[in-house]
């Protein structure tokens, strides 16, 4: 896979229910995964979504998760730029100059999914995630 560089939108409750309708929409093929599937079935939400992922015939790939227990969703700052891939060299360079000047909210690193992941708002106040996949063995 290369590197992809695509929206990231974040719900209140109901990422499910809009990433159906995009899919409705622009067609194509939709992975939803909830908290629950990764570990955090015991907790309030589970059953929320932790990652979908809307990839088109059209090339276009559109990406979403509920708020996670404990965050907020803000109209207006609910949109993220996702940079993912496998190729973890160009990947952690794009987050090593993006963090740069900006603010690290979670570092880059090993996540429970098994990819290497992090999140960042750069020095203009954009904010993004990087996103490395690693190898299925």
């Amino acid at each position: 896979m290369t590197s992809r560089l695509n929206p990231y939108l974040s719900f209140d409750g109901n990422a499910r229910d809009a990433m159906e309708y995009y899919q409705s929409v622009f067609g194509g093929s939709l992975r939803i995964n909830t908290f629950g599937e990764y570990g955090a079935s015991d907790v309030p939400g589970a059953d929320k979504v932790m990652h979908s992922m809307l990839e088109s015939e059209s090339g276009f790939t559109l990406m979403a998760s509920d708020m996670p227990p404990g965050m907020t969703r803000n109209v207006g700052d609910n949109i993220t730029i996702s940079v993912s891939g496998e190729d973890g060299a160009e990947l952690r360079a794009y987050w090593d100059k993006l963090a740069d000047g900006g603010t690290v909210n979670m570092p880059l690193e090993k996540q429970m999914w098994g990819d290497e992941f992090g999140m960042c708002t750069d020095k203009f106040g954009t904010a993004w995630m990087v996103n490395i996949t690693q190898a299925q063995g």
